[in-house]
């Protein structure tokens, strides 16, 4: 396992290490393993000449607002449809399940286009002072990065399967003090799904269209640098002369914060898929 982790950590290692280079020396190294060691002049011009190319912190700052808001409210709304999926009884509700859990076979990529010409087309309603304004199309806002990943069908499917697996006497005990379904979710099932939580937080930032690692949704999508997330600024480095060392030292600054989170997350991480893999 040591070893099979080594060949994963390796493009990481070099990408790290690449950045403290110039571009000479980069090439210079690649037929051998001094590409992976921080040998010869070493420095941190790459990280300086990062802000001089791009607006990094504003960049990061959009990132890590519509990380937030995707994240946040979409804990909310997944796992309550979660909740009512897998806790309450109605109608039609292994076939609502199964719509939600059959979408999951459509890549994005195929339904990017007429996403892109919907919100083009959705209304909103805006303030001119304290007016209310009628506006059409959401392009080139930050509700056109956030609002339409909201809901996932997979972190909704993992919701589900945790919470199936909760005994069904804390909801019989609930209701005997008189809490409704509303009360017995926030009091008692949220506080003992920690672990899906952080599971569905750290799937969301990592694969969401529209969180750390978006690029395609906004580049479509958000014509402004001024709400432009991190992975757009890539191309940033490819425009002119490609400074390689350059793109090494951007690369690392928007991947470390990643590796620092499922780090800190990997105990509740392991533990959500475990419980889920286990339900019958």
């Amino acid at each position: 396992m040591t070893v099979l982790a080594g060949f994963f950590l390796f493009p990481i290692v070099f990408m790290v290490v690449a950045s403290l280079k110039n571009d000479h020396q980069i090439f210079a190294d690649m037929n051998s393993f001094k590409a992976f060691l921080p040998t010869g002049d070493l420095s941190l011009a790459n990280y300086a000449a990062v802000f001089d190319r791009v607006p990094f912190w504003r960049f990061l700052g959009n990132t890590l607002f519509v990380t937030a808001m995707v994240t946040g409210f979409g804990l909310v709304v997944n796992s309550m449809c979660g909740y009512a999926l897998a806790r309450m009884r109605w109608k039609g509700r292994g076939l609502v399940f199964g719509l939600i859990i059959a979408t999951l076979i459509l890549p994005f990529d195929t339904t990017i286009v007429p996403l892109v010409y919907l919100v083009a087309n959705l209304p909103w309603v805006g303030f001119n002072g304290l007016t209310p304004v009628l506006e059409l199309g959401w392009l080139n806002t930050y509700r056109v990065q956030i609002i339409p990943f909201i809901v996932n069908a997979f972190s909704i499917f993992l919701f589900a399967q945790y919470f199936k697996s909760l005994p069904k006497g804390l909801e019989e005990a609930a209701a005997i003090d008189g809490a409704g379904w509303l009360r017995t979710y926030w009091r008692i099932i949220v506080p003992l799904s920690k672990p899906v939580f952080a599971t569905v937080a750290i799937l969301t930032v990592v694969t969401s269209p529209a969180t750390w690692n978006a690029y395609l949704w906004p580049l479509m999508t958000v014509q402004s640098e001024e709400l432009r997330p991190v992975m757009v600024g890539v191309q940033y480095f490819f425009q002119l002369d490609t400074a390689w060392g350059e793109v090494m030292a951007y690369m690392t600054m928007i991947t470390l914060p990643m590796v620092i989170v499922f780090l800190v997350f990997q105990r509740a991480f392991i533990q959500s898929i475990a419980s889920a893999g286990m339900k019958d």
